[in-house]
C-alpha cells in the first residue's frame, strides 16, 4: 500500500472501533436484505435506505472523532435548547396524523423529541459527573425531575415510543450512577400505585393498544390486526423459515408497516428460528461490545454516557421483538439497523460515534 493512502486510511479509522463498525455493518447489509424483500423488490426505496446508512456512518464517523470532553461542555446547552424546541412543539407544532410532533423552522421541519434521545443521557451523565464526590438523594431528585420534564413534553404530543426510550435511557443513567435498589424497588411501587391514573390520562389508542395485547382477537381487523398477523409471520417461519423473498404473509400484504416497525415479522418468516437467533447473537455482539467500552471508560461522565447508549440500543430491539411477537403493547419503536427509515437510524449511529469516542479517547480533559 502506498504511504499516502496508509497515511489517509489510518487517519479515517484512528478513531474507529473496528469490532463494533463491524457488526453495526453486518446488521445494516441484513437490514437492506430483508427490506428489499419486504418492499418487494422496490430498488428505490432500498437505494433510499442505502443513502440513509451512508449518511448515518457518516455521522457516527465525526462524533467518533469528537473528544469526549467536548460533549461534556455541550451536555446541558444542548438539553436546554431540546427542552425550548420541546415547547415550541407544544405551542405552534405542525400536527401530522393527529400528533403535534414537528417543528417549522421556517427552512427546515425538526423533530425535537429525536434530539433528546441523546441530550437527555448527555445531560444526566454531566450533571452526576458534576456531583461526583458529593452524591446525595437530592442528586437523584434533580436527576429524575431533569428527565421527567422532557418526558412529559413528548408524551404531551403525543409519541409514547419516543417517550419510552428517553426514560429508559434516563432511568440506566439513574442506575449506572448508583441509584439504590430500595429507591428502585419503591419507585417500582409507586409506578404501579399510579397505574389508574395513568390510565385516565392515556389517549383512547393507547388504552386500545393494552387491550389488544391481552386479547387481540376481540378486535381482529381493527386493532388487534397488526399482532395478530405479525405473530402469525413469526410462527409460519419454523425453524429454517420459508426462503428469502418466499414469505406469504408479507408477500400477500398480511403483513402491516412491514418495512418499518415491523420489519421482523418479514425476517422471522423469512429466515425462521435459525435466522432470528443468528440476528439476536449481532445484537448480542453489539451491546458486549457496548458493555466493555462502558467498563473501561475513563471518567463518570463516559461510563454513565456509554452505558446508556448502549442499553438504549438493547431497548429498542427488545421493545421491537416484544412488540412484532406480541407480547408487547404495539409502541411505533423500529427494530434498530434493520428498519426503514433515516431518523432513528441516524441517531443509533450517533450514539455509536460517542460509543467510539469513549474507546478511543482514554483520557477526558477536565475543564
Amino acid at each position: 500500500m502506498h504511504p499516502a493512502v496508509r497515511r489517509l486510511t489510518g487517519y479515517l479509522t484512528r478513531h474507529v472501533d473496528g469490532p463494533l463498525l463491524g457488526v453495526v455493518l453486518a446488521l445494516m447489509a441484513v437490514g437492506l436484505i430483508v427490506l428489499f424483500s419486504a418492499s418487494n423488490a422496490n430498488f428505490a426505496r432500498v437505494s433510499a435506505q442505502l443513502a440513509n446508512m451512508l449518511i448515518a456512518l457518516g455521522v457516527m464517523w465525526v462524533f467518533a472523532n469528537i473528544p469526549p470532553h467536548y460533549l461534556l461542555r455541550l451536555a446541558f446547552p444542548l438539553y436546554v435548547v431540546g427542552v425550548l424546541l420541546l415547547v415550541g412543539v407544544a405551542l405552534a407544532g405542525d400536527v401530522v396524523h393527529g400528533a403535534r410532533r414537528w417543528l417549522d423552522l421556517g427552512v427546515t421541519r425538526i423533530q425535537p423529541s429525536e434530539l433528546m434521545k441523546i441530550a437527555v443521557p448527555l445531560a444526566l451523565a454531566w450533571y452526576f459527573e458534576r456531583h461526583e464526590a458529593t452524591l446525595r438523594l437530592g442528586n437523584y431528585v434533580v436527576a429524575t425531575v431533569m428527565l421527567v420534564i422532557p418526558v412529559a413534553l413528548i408524551v404531551r404530543q403525543p409519541d409514547l415510543g419516543t417517550a419510552l426510550l428517553i426514560t429508559a435511557a434516563g432511568f440506566f443513567v439513574l442506575f449506572l450512577a448508583g441509584l439504590s435498589w430500595r429507591l428502585i424497588a419503591g419507585l417500582g411501587v409507586a409506578g404501579i400505585a399510579a397505574l389508574p391514573f395513568a390510565w385516565s390520562v392515556m389517549h383512547d389508542y393507547q388504552r386500545q393498544r393494552i387491550l389488544t395485547l391481552l386479547d387481540p382477537a376481540q378486535d381482529p381487523l381493527g386493532a388487534g390486526y397488526h399482532t395478530i398477523q405479525s405473530t402469525i409471520a413469526v410462527g409460519s417461519g419454523g425453524w429454517f423459515g420459508k426462503g428469502w423473498m418466499n414469505g406469504s404473509q408479507t408477500h400477500l400484504d398480511f403483513i402491516p408497516e412491514r418495512a418499518t416497525d415491523f420489519i421482523f415479522a418479514v425476517y422471522a418468516e423469512e429466515f425462521g428460528l435459525i435466522g432470528s437467533l443468528v440476528l439476536l447473537v449481532l445484537f448480542l455482539l453489539v451491546i458486549s461490545r457496548g458493555m466493555l467500552i462502558t467498563a473501561g471508560a475513563p471518567t463518570l461522565f463516559t461510563r454513565l454516557l456509554a452505558g446508556a447508549i448502549t442499553l438504549t440500543f438493547f431497548t429498542y430491539a427488545f421493545v421491537n421483538m416484544g412488540m412484532v411477537s406480541g407480547v408487547l403493547p404495539v409502541v411505533g419503536i423500529p427494530l434498530p439497523l434493520i428498519s426503514y427509515g433515516g431518523t432513528a437510524l441516524v441517531s443509533i449511529c450517533l450514539g455509536f460515534g460517542i460509543l467510539m469516542s469513549i474507546a478511543s479517547h482514554k483520557k477526558l480533559v477536565q475543564t
